[in-house]
């Protein structure tokens, strides 16, 4: 339960989240080796909802789904 950071042994950041009841909530986000960011979005339950967004490894945003 609560917020993680999970890093990678380079230091850099590689995901963050939220737990409840041990199932994934709130919002998401994963990053690319380089540190910038890889996609972002929503857990309700431990399932995707929502938006979801994907980014190239500049931080351009490429893509963005919706998850029902």
């Amino acid at each position: 339960t609560g917020k993680w950071k999970w890093y990678r042994e380079n230091g850099k950041l590689m995901q963050t989240g939220e737990f409840k009841d041990e199932k994934r909530v709130g919002l998401w986000k994963r990053y690319h080796p380089n540190g910038e960011l890889y996609d972002e979005g929503e857990f309700m339950d431990a399932k995707n909802i929502g938006e979801w967004k994907i980014y190239d490894l500049n931080g351009a945003l490429i893509k963005t789904m919706k998850v029902k």
